[in-house]
Formats: structure tokens, C-alpha cells, sequence
């Protein structure tokens, strides 16, 4: 997961946004082409027994400033699957008591060697949006007290089928189950163990993918692949 979101808010997200049920909208979900690392995307998760969409930054470590916070010095848009259950890791708690949901048209990877990239790709739902499982957590200004909420995407080992995209990792895609989606959601739900099927290379629904020019251009230079779901 190379730092890049569509969040085009179209009609197949909009669907999404409706299968989740959400009864109370804090921020406006977010409608832009090109979302990237640090920016601000909108989420989905339970709060006081309500489920909200609001705004984050998409980079789960913050540090405070004279102006609120800004992203850490270590990078922590993605969690990857490997450090969950990691005590003191980044997203230990938050695995545990704030997931959350990033839907999304889709997301892009970039191929490195030697510290350089070897091609663009961008990839999408065939159908209606993506939901992307995620982790969230709240800061809180220690002068003004007002919260600050960032989230992280969790990552998984590459899928054979993605590895000529992208050969170190892929997004986790949640299943669009609902009873997946609220036990996902509870934050009352601290038995993590019952996530233990997500955290293994799946594509839950079919994607299409394009190799592109650039990110911020996302102009595309090869025919669109069908990547079918498992």
C-alpha cells in the first residue's frame, strides 16, 4: 500500500457508504481523485455507541505542536498486519479498541528497486467502492483540549495475483459482510483473535488495474487488467 487513495465520491461509494448504516455525519466524506499520506481522508467508525463518518489524518502517529499536531517523524500511514499484536506497538490499542473503516474508489501501488520506482499502477473496484480496514486514535490538545483524530490503513503480505503490481504488501479489503462490518466496528469487540481470517493476502471482490504515467496525473498507459476476486 504505496500512500495513495481515490476517494472519488461516486455512486458505487455512496452505495457503500449506505450499506454501512452510518447514523451520524461529523465531516463531510471527502471527494477527491488524489488523496495521499499525511492528507486528510474521511472514516467510518463506532463512538458512544454511534456510527459516525469524520475526517483524519491519514498518518496514525501525531505530535503536538503550537498549532495542534502534525504527522510524527516515523511513518505510520499503514500498520502492518505483523505488528498488532504487538505490545507498544503504534496500533496495538487501536487494533483492539478503534478500527475503523477507509471506503474508498480505490487505492494505487508503486513498484521500487533500488529506491526507485519501476512503474505506477492504479487499482479500483470493478463495482462500487472499496472498504479498506483500518485503525484510528484521538489526540487531544493538552492547551486547548481540542481532539485531533488520525488513522492508519493495515496492511497485509502481497496477493500472488498482485505481486507484478506490487511485490511487499497489499491493503487489507474488508469483506462487504454486514455482520463482518459491525463486529469490526464494536468497539466493545476486543477479541481480536476472531479478525485472525483477515490478516492473510484476500481480494474479497474483483478490481481493475492500469499501470499510469504519475500519481498526481494518473493518465493510464496500458489497458485496464481484471484482477477477479478469491
Amino acid at each position: 500500500m504505496c500512500g495513495r487513495f481515490n476517494a472519488t465520491f461516486d455512486s458505487g461509494v455512496k452505495k457503500r457508504y449506505t450499506s454501512l448504516n452510518i447514523n451520524k455525519v461529523i465531516d463531510k466524506p471527502i471527494d477527491k481523485r488524489f488523496v495521499s499520506a499525511a492528507d486528510t481522508v474521511s472514516i467510518v467508525r463506532n463512538v458512544n455507541e454511534s456510527r459516525i463518518v469524520q475526517n483524519a489524518i491519514w498518518w496514525l502517529l501525531l505530535e503536538q505542536h503550537e498549532n495542534g499536531f502534525k504527522p510524527s517523524k516515523y511513518t505510520s500511514f499503514n500498520t502492518r498486519f505483523d505488528k498488532l499484536n504487538t505490545p507498544r506497538s503504534a496500533g496495538y490499542q487501536a487494533y483492539r479498541q478503534s478500527r475503523c473503516i477507509i471506503a474508498v474508489k480505490g487505492f494505487g501501488e508503486t513498484e521500487f528497486h533500488n529506491k526507485k520506482p519501476v512503474h505506477y499502477y492504479d487499482m479500483q473496484a470493478e463495482n462500487g467502492g472499496i472498504l479498506l480496514g483500518g485503525l484510528a486514535r484521538d489526540w487531544i490538545n493538552k492547551q486547548t483540549g481540542e481532539v485531533t483524530t488520525s488513522c492508519s490503513v493495515i496492511t497485509l503480505p502481497p496477493h500472488e495475483k498482485l505481486k507484478h503490481i506490487h511485490s511487499k504488501a497489499m491493503p487489507l479489503m474488508l469483506p462487504q459482510n454486514d455482520s463482518l462490518i459491525n463486529s469490526w466496528l464494536d468497539t466493545s469487540n476486543t477479541n481480536v483473535d476472531n479478525f485472525n481470517h483477515l490478516l492473510t493476502p484476500h481480494i474479497p471482490q474483483n478490481l481493475t488495474a492500469h499501470q499510469i504515467d504519475k500519481p498526481k496525473t494518473h493518465n493510464q498507459i496500458s489497458e485496464p487488467e481484471l484482477i477477479k476476486a478469491d
